[in-house]
């Protein structure tokens, strides 16, 4: 006999019954602390090579840390209230992966007895988000509007990653009558419950898994009970899908972002600071101590430090990632204009560019997947990079 009413399940050939009391919450990894990170980004506004676009770009990216563990720290705190205590379903919070050379790293995977997972993006979205009748977002900041990439494709691109990861075999799924339980990839953006979202006149593929953080229970319990009677031979024990969530969880590949290298404060000498009775002998000051790799104690002669950063992707022959020197890269629109995007270690790369004639202004054109330096003065058009995907 099989009863199935919404999340209350029970199964009776299973080891486990699962509408008993439970000793420990199923959540299988929490989320990764950040603390270690700002603190190292805070440390590095002192540094004596950091010039005001430098530490503004380090405020911006500690902002960015900030709204992303709010936003992440409220969808946990919701998951944890209603299945934190239950056996009838698994979480996995701050998940990075890899398989070859593809990366995903997965905000939430939260999953049930029927092996369905939901692969969960958090957003802030502090001052709320806009999505136009293409598809493109727009966040705000400070009331003004700028382009983020869509956090409906970037999770599809984390699924297909974990759905190659599942079909090559890397994580023992459960068999009944010799077959293989395979269990159902589930799309959800969860937007801060506080945020505004406003919505397109027209059908958007995938729209409709941009929700709030407070409609995720809602959500999910409409999509288990859709599952029909039928489903109900997918379910398994509540051991097994601890098994699973944990193989899943096992893959985890931490990261560890070298900051001094992404604002290129390791490769910019020290400004002198000089004396008042004899400025021509100052003294070179060094770096004060950060939790990231430390200077080269032997610094050459000081030269003034440039006034704004270098960003290594060139713009002649291959770009690169100016953090971890990757060119698995890809060009997107944001706030301050068109940048390099680094899947790997998920650092941001300005483009710049210039025709070297004085008083051109070349600009950027982007048709589909190619991007074009432009210079209308010249009256060239050269394409120079192309997107994969």
């Amino acid at each position: 006999m099989i009863v199935v009413q919404r999340n209350d399940i029970r199964y009776d050939d299973e080891r486990t019954d699962p509408t008993l009391p439970t000793e420990s919450p199923m959540i299988i990894k929490h989320a990764d602390d950040k603390t270690t990170d700002i603190d190292t980004l805070q440390s590095l506004l002192a540094h004596p090579s950091a010039t005001p676009e430098i530490r503004k770009r380090i405020e911006q990216e500690v902002r960015n840390i900030k709204a992303g563990v709010r936003g992440e720290s409220e969808a946990t705190q919701e998951m944890k209230v209603r299945y934190g205590e239950s056996r009838n379903w698994a979480i996995i919070h701050d998940l990075r992966v890899e398989f070859g050379d593809l990366v995903a790293q997965i905000d939430h995977l939260v999953i049930n007895r029927w092996l369905d997972i939901w692969v969960c993006e958090s957003k802030h979205f502090s001052e709320g988000v806009a999505i136009n009748n293409h598809g493109e977002f727009t966040a705000f900041f400070n009331h003004k509007p700028y382009g983020v990439p869509s956090p409906i494709e970037q999770n599809e691109r984390h699924i297909l990653i974990l759905k190659r990861i599942l079909d090559a075999g890397m994580v023992e799924l459960p068999k009944r009558l010799g077959f293989t339980i395979k269990p159902d990839l589930k799309s959800l953006v969860l937007v801060s419950k506080g945020a505004r979202i406003s919505r397109p006149e027209v059908k958007i593929d995938g729209i409709e898994c941009v929700i709030k953080n407070d409609q995720f229970f809602k959500h999910v319990d409409k999509a288990v009970d859709e599952n029909g009677i039928l489903a109900t031979a997918k379910i398994v024990g509540s051991d097994t899908l601890e098994n699973v969530a944990t193989q899943i969880a096992r893959l985890y590949k931490p990261i560890r972002f070298d900051w001094l290298a992404k604002f290129g404060l390791n490769n910019l000498p020290h400004r002198p600071i000089p004396t008042p009775g004899n400025p021509a002998e100052s003294p070179v000051t060094t770096a004060p101590k950060v939790s990231e790799p430390k200077a080269p104690a032997a610094l050459p002669t000081p030269i003034p430090a440039p006034t704004t950063p270098q960003p290594i992707a060139p713009t002649n022959g291959t770009p690169v990632c100016r953090a971890c020197g990757s060119a698995k890269i890809s060009a997107q629109y944001g706030k301050f204009g068109y940048y390099f995007k680094c899947p790997d270690c998920d650092g941001n790369t300005p483009i710049k560019i210039g025709c070297g004639v004085e008083g051109h202004k070349e600009r950027i054109r982007k048709d589909g997947l190619k991007f074009y330096r432009e210079c209308a003065d010249c009256k060239s058009s050269s394409l120079f990079f192309e997107n994969s995907q």
